[in-house]
Parts: C-alpha cells; structure tokens; sequence
C-alpha cells in the first residue's frame, strides 16, 4: 500500500498528499523512501513547476513514525535499506535519521517551489517538513511544535534550528525550540511562518492561487529565484549576495526570455515563455 499519492492538479502544478491518515500521517521509513521517489519523478520532469504538499485526513504530519510498521519496498533507498541491515542500534538510527533529513534538504534545494498546505497537526518533524517548504498555508485547525525537547532529546532537529530562526528571528526561534510549546495557526501567522491562514475547505484553492502566480514566470526565472534566494540568506555580505545575483541575472539574459518580455509588452500580449 502506497502512502503517498502524486497528481498534477493542472498543467505543471502537482499535488503530494501524505495518506496515512490513520496515523496522522507520520512519517516511517516506507512514506520517505515513496517521497524520495517522488521528488526523483518531479525533478526529472521539465514541465514540473510548482508541487503543494497536503495531508491526508484530520492531521497534515505528526512527525516521525514512533510505532513503525511500514516495511515495503525499503530497498528502494540506499539509507532505509542500510537501516534495515546494520547490527549497531547507533548506526541504524543514524541511517534512519539521515533518510529523513536527506529528503528535507531535498525539497528545501529542490528547484520546484513547494507550497505546504496545512491543514492540521505539523509537529516534531512534520514541524520541520514544514520549514523546509518555501510556503505555508494553513487552516485555522494548523499546530505547530518543535516537540523533540520534550521526547528528551534536542529541538535542533531536521533543519529546524537553521530554518526557523531565518523565518522569525532568533529571540522567537529560542523561546519555541527551548519551551517545545505547540502553537496554533493565528500565531503562526502573526510571527511571520504562515502567508495565508484560511478556512479548510478552501485550503487548497488559496495554495493554487500562489502556484498559479509563480507558473506565470518563466521556469527557469523561478528556479534561479528559489536557489538565489535561499543561498543569499546566507551570504556573509552585500557585496556577496549581490556577486550572485549579478552572475544569475546574466546568465538568465542569455535565453532571450527579456527580449521576449519587453516586446509582449510593447504587443500588449502575454509572454511566451521558454520551457527548461
């Protein structure tokens, strides 16, 4: 049994929907490795261009799978099957851990924009999979927390600790990751993580609106967006940033994708953009 399902919505924007909501949607090693393969499928499509990713009943991701269960197709990824092998329980939780923040790292650089549409519970590392979108949009039902402090272990976990810090300031990013309080919607919106909080039932139409905005832009004018973006939130200068913005910038005058912008303009039609 699958516990992923990908679908194109419409043309270029895709849909991943976690379906275990029997269990809200945690995370075990057989719903990684699916995911792995889907992020494989989507970066190997050029038509791909924006993927928003759902939750499957009344929770979005619970985090990590605690109770396991989930043992097909393991072999599918190098990390899940190692895990299944090694003797040392050291060794065997650090694959699986690796397997998870891997894919995290994964659609954090990959070059589709991906909208999280939150539609209930995102704790531990649902939390985490959440900053590694570069959206969020939720419903009112939405929770946030970073609850691993309060399983005894580290609330740096996944990314969070470089992520949410960039997303609300590092006062605030203390105060969650230290205390592990679970936090809802509203003040996920007020602090900045959220773009939108609308009523369930409209979640995923607010989420295509966005996609449908960035599809409008040239393909590979969003990929370079995405990576510079997020490789000069860590630029150590100006003048460094503004290195890599200059490189990009030349680099995307040399499809002709400007030439054909100014002269819809002057046509009063809309572009015809170059796919990747």
């Amino acid at each position: 049994m699958a516990f992923t399902i990908l679908e194109e919505l419409e043309p270029g924007i895709h849909s991943i929907t976690l379906n275990r909501p029997d269990r809200r949607n945690a995370l075990g090693q057989q719903i990684l490795v699916e995911l792995h393969g889907i992020v494989d499928t989507l970066l190997a499509d050029p038509t791909a261009r924006v993927v928003i990713l759902q939750g499957a009943g009344a929770g979005w991701c619970s985090g990590a799978d605690i109770k396991g269960g989930d043992t097909e197709g393991l072999d599918a990824h190098p990390m899940a099957a190692l895990a299944q092998r090694v003797q040392g329980a050291i060794t065997r939780n650090f694959a699986s851990q690796e397997l998870m923040a891997g894919l995290f790292e994964r659609i954090h650089r990959m070059r589709l924009p991906v909208i999280a549409a939150v539609n209930g519970p995102a704790h531990g590392g649902g939390f985490a999979l959440s900053l590694a979108c570069d959206i969020r949009i939720a419903s009112p039902e939405a929770s946030f927390g970073a609850v691993f402090i309060k399983r005894g272990v580290s609330a740096c976990d996944m990314g969070s600790s470089y992520l949410l810090p960039r997303f609300v300031g590092a006062s605030r990013s203390a105060e969650l990751l230290l205390t592990g309080r679970v936090f809802d919607a509203a003040e996920a919106e007020r602090i900045g993580l959220l773009l939108d909080v609308v009523p369930r039932e409209n979640l995923l139409e607010r989420a295509l609106v966005t996609a449908r905005q960035i599809t409008e832009n040239p393909p590979l004018a969003v990929w370079m967006t995405k990576e510079t973006m997020w490789q000069t939130v860590d630029a150590p200068s100006m003048r460094h940033a503004l290195d890599m913005e200059n490189r990009t910038q030349i680099m995307c005058t040399a499809t002709g994708e400007l030439t054909e912008a100014f002269t819809a303009f002057r046509e009063g039609r809309a572009a015809t953009w170059q796919p990747l």
